[in-house]
């Protein structure tokens, strides 16, 4: 494993870095406010080539490994952890529409997408059920050429901003398991989809929502790989974006422990500089060693995928440990920072609420350690 940044790395990070600085900080607290991204930052950032950087040129993206997609993700989150969301979303998106779509039917979805036009939606997770994925109830019956869809999807984010979704949904009859599930590409503008918002305590700028579908017809050409196989197909994906997430939360903490070394250097108690007491300069320290540790996990795993490797344990450590780490470092800084950083003024309340989300969607911690579990002693050992 090489851990050198080659000078193409090098340019496209430091781009990033400062876009976010730039263009993201100042207004993510606005955003928040506001319930939704600005279009306008999102059409730049598609000029610049930030979204989706790993999928094939053809597509919209730059062709580039998922190792660098990562750090191009972490660069920005330092900015504004709801921009990160929305980059793992597309990376997810992006990776199961170009591997299991037909090029025709796909492409236009991805090409908007990388260029910052559309979002999208996964939409997996059902009322009374987000864990045991496989037991969908959102019917898909083929008609002929066309496939109808009645149900109820849960939790999705971006639930009324994206224009199209991934939704997985039951072919196979009754008590079929992972064995009866299908996805497929599906326009949210359709005649019968209807979406709805929640008010959540956090991730409020990518906003989290539910979205109905009244017998929604969509082409058979929108089947994401064989018919029945869509679960065990296509949820290969998330091995790689459970890596993001673990990488766009740990930018968050990042930027949370930099910006504390210096004001706890700045501010003085009994004479003396902050850190030169070690009940300030001793948490923080231990925060960067787990920082660091938990961060090349992460970027292990994504090198792991480059080389087609398997990475499934990987990846559910990634994702159980960068959100839980994450938030107790905020938290860390929040407290160092004192009685200022309890206001709405700083950053740190809304950096808290953000990363909570994570260790929830996507995948609980509970979750994660069963598929690392079973990894080590065998699905029956669990």
């Amino acid at each position: 494993m090489n851990f050198s940044v080659t000078p193409e790395q090098d340019s496209l990070v430091t781009m990033a870095r400062q876009f976010g600085e730039q263009r993201l900080a100042p207004y993510y607290k606005q955003r928040e406010r506001e319930g939704s991204f600005d279009r306008d930052t999102l059409l730049e950032m598609g000029r610049l080539g930030f979204f989706c950087v790993e999928l094939p040129e053809p597509y919209g993206g730059l062709g580039l490994d998922c190792v660098t997609a990562g750090l191009v993700l972490e660069a920005l989150c330092r900015s504004d952890y709801n921009i990160g969301q929305l980059m793992v979303t597309m990376s997810l998106a992006g990776a199961i529409l170009a591997r299991h779509g037909a090029a025709d039917v796909v492409a236009p979805w991805l090409q908007s997408m990388t260029v910052g036009e559309a979002i999208p939606a996964i939409a997996l997770t059902e009322p009374g059920g987000g864990s045991d994925a496989a037991q969908l109830r959102l019917r898909a019956q083929r008609h002929g050429d066309t496939y109808v869809l009645d149900g109820e999807k849960t939790s999705t984010t971006f639930a009324t901003q994206a224009g199209f979704a991934v939704v997985w949904a039951r072919t196979g009859p009754a008590g079929s398991g992972a064995r009866g599930v299908s996805a497929f590409v599906v326009p949210l503008d359709l005649p019968g989809v209807t979406t709805s918002e929640f008010e959540d305590l956090g991730g409020r700028c990518a906003g989290r929502g539910a979205v109905h579908f009244d017998r929604v017809e969509i082409p058979a050409s929108h089947l994401l790989g064989e018919e029945n196989q869509g679960f065990v197909q296509v949820m290969q994906g998330f091995d790689y974006s459970r890596a993001l997430i673990g990488l766009q939360c740990l930018a968050v903490a990042r930027q949370s422990l930099d910006e504390t070394w210096v004001s706890a250097s700045e501010r003085q108690s009994f004479g003396r500089p902050l850190t030169a007491h070690q009940g300030v300069s001793f948490p923080l320290a231990e925060a960067e060693t787990h920082l660091e540790a938990c961060r090349l996990l992460c970027l292990k795993t994504l090198w792991l995928n480059d080389q087609g490797l398997p990475h499934t344990a990987e990846a559910a450590m990634c994702k159980w440990w960068g959100p839980k780490l994450a938030f107790e470092i905020v938290q860390t800084c929040l407290l160092i920072n004192g009685h200022a950083a309890y206001t709405t003024e700083l950053p740190y309340e809304q950096r808290l609420r953000d990363v909570l989300g994570l260790q929830i969607g996507d995948g609980t911690a509970q979750i994660m350690k069963l598929v690392i579990a079973r990894h080590k002693a065998g699905r029956n050992a669990t």
